[in-house]
C-alpha cells in the first residue's frame, strides 16, 4: 500500500469558497514559501536564463543519462514547472538549459504516485519522488539516497469530521476512513498518541482518500470523520459548512517529508552525481521565483496547472500547508538535525508494526565510512554539492 495516490481530481466548482475556508491552521503557525527563505537562501544557485520550451533543444550527444519519476503534488510538480521553463527538457536525448550546465540528459517520468513507487522499487528509473515513508520498503532491495527533502506536511494532512465530534475521544465507536499503511494513518497514530490515545481503542478503516472525501461531502450514511491529505481536505472543507478539522499535520512537524529518492547504484554511475545536481539546481531555481514577489503569482500559477489545475490564490493556500524547504538553508539544517534521527527512528517502527514494510531498513545520516553499506542514507553532500558550482 502507498500514501499518495494520483491527485487529479475533479476541482472544477466552489473554488471561491474553498479559498475562504479556515483549514484548521492558525496564520501564527502557517508560513508561506516565501516567509520561510532565511538569510542562507542566498546559498540558491543563480538563476539561468531559460531556453523557451518552444524553440529547439540542443541534442545530449553521448551524455549519460538518467531518469526521475514524479507524480501530482505540490513541492513535485516544480518538476513539472521546470520542465515548461525549458530548465530541464525532460525528453531523452534533447537538453534544457541545466541538463547543458551539468552535461547529463534527464528524462522525466510524470505518473501517479502508485506508479512511481513501483518504477523505482523496480528499478525502471534513476530517482522518484517518494515521502521518507513510502522510501523504506524499497530502500531495502535497492538501496538508496535521499538526494533532496523538497517539503513536509504542515496541515496537508488532516482528520476532518462532522460538527457533533468535539474531541479525539469521541471517535471511539467510529470509523475514521482513510487510507491504510500510508502517512494518513501514520498522522491519525501520532496524533493519538500525542494525546495519550491507544490506538486500539479506535478504528481506522482503509478507504481511498477520493472516496473518502466524496463520501463525507455527500453526507453518505455511517462516515462522519475521514483522515485526507491535500487537495481532498481543502475540497471537503469547502463542500461542506458542518465539517471541521479536528488535528492535522502541524502537530507533527517535518515528521512527513516530501523528497527525492535517488539509488546508490546510480549515484555512483558516471554522470550520476551530476543529474542528483541538476535535479536540486532545477529545484532551488523553480522554488526560488517562489520566494521572489515579482515572480511568485506566476509561479504560484504554474504550479496549479500541475497540481489539481488550481489557479494562484488556491495554490497559495496550498503551500501554506505544504511547507517547501525552498532553500539549500533549509535542507542541510534538517538533514543534520537530531529531530529527523528521532523522526525515521518513529517513522520505521510504525512501518514494522502495521506490516508496510517486513523489516527496519538500515539507516545512515551523512558521509559515515562505517555505515558505506546502510540501505538508506540522508546526505546533504548533493545539495552543497548543486550550490557551489
Amino acid at each position: 500500500m502507498n500514501m499518495k495516490k494520483n491527485l487529479s481530481i475533479y476541482l472544477t466548482t466552489a473554488l471561491t469558497c474553498l479559498i475562504g475556508t479556515s483549514c484548521g491552521v492558525s496564520n501564527e503557525q502557517t508560513l508561506s514559501s516565501s516567509d520561510q527563505s532565511t538569510a542562507d537562501s542566498s546559498q540558491a544557485p543563480s538563476t539561468t536564463q531559460a531556453q523557451s520550451s518552444t524553440g529547439p533543444s540542443p541534442t545530449s550527444g553521448d551524455l549519460p543519462t538518467f531518469s526521475l519519476a514524479w507524480s501530482e503534488y505540490p513541492s513535485w510538480s516544480v518538476f513539472g514547472v521546470a520542465e515548461v521553463d525549458g530548465l530541464l527538457n525532460g525528453k531523452a536525448g534533447e537538453l534544457g538549459t541545466l541538463e547543458e550546465k551539468w552535461q547529463v540528459d534527464v528524462v522525466l517520468h510524470e505518473s501517479d504516485y502508485d506508479t512511481c513507487i513501483t518504477m523505482y522499487g523496480s528499478q525502471k528509473v534513476d530517482a522518484a519522488c517518494l515521502t521518507n515513508m513510502d522510501a523504506l520498503n524499497p530502500s531495502i532491495s535497492r538501496p538508496s539516497t535521499m538526494i533532496l527533502p523538497t517539503s513536509t506536511s504542515h496541515g496537508a494532512d488532516a482528520c476532518i469530521v462532522v460538527d457533533s465530534i468535539k474531541s479525539i475521544a469521541d471517535l471511539k465507536g467510529k470509523k475514521v476512513y482513510g487510507l491504510e499503511k500510508s502517512v494518513s494513518e501514520y498522522c491519525f497514530v501520532r496524533n493519538l498518541e500525542i494525546q495519550s490515545q491507544k490506538e486500539k481503542d479506535y478504528a481506522f478503516s482503509n478507504m481511498d482518500p477520493a472516496a473518502a472525501s466524496a463520501a463525507l461531502q455527500q453526507k453518505q450514511a455511517g462516515v462522519e470523520a475521514i483522515m485526507v491529505w491535500n487537495p481532498f481536505v481543502m475540497e471537503t472543507l469547502s463542500k461542506r459548512s458542518d465539517v471541521k478539522v479536528l488535528f492535522d499535520s502541524t502537530s507533527i512537524p517535518n515528521e512527513i517529508i516530501d523528497s527525492v529518492i535517488m539509488s546508490q547504484d546510480s549515484l555512483k554511475k558516471e554522470g550520476g552525481e551530476a543529474f542528483a545536481c541538476a535535479i536540486i539546481d532545477a529545484f532551488y531555481q523553480t522554488t526560488g521565483k517562489l520566494n521572489d514577489p515579482e515572480t511568485r503569482e506566476g509561479t504560484l500559477s504554474a504550479l496549479g496547472e500541475k497540481f489539481s489545475g488550481l489557479d494562484a490564490k488556491a495554490m497559495n493556500q496550498i503551500v501554506h500547508q505544504t511547507k517547501f524547504l525552498s532553500s539549500p538553508g533549509q535542507a542541510i539544517e534538517l538533514y543534520a538535525s537530531d529531530a529527523l534521527v528521532d523522526t525515521m527512528k518513529r517513522v520505521t517502527t510504525f512501518c514494522v508494526e502495521h506490516e508496510i514494510t517486513g523489516r527496519a531498513p538500515t539507516l545512515s545520516y551523512g558521509r559515515d565510512p562505517k555505515n558505506d553499506a546502510a540501505e538508506f542514507i540522508f546526505d546533504a553532500q548533493y545539495v552543497k554539492k548543486a550550490i557551489m558550482e
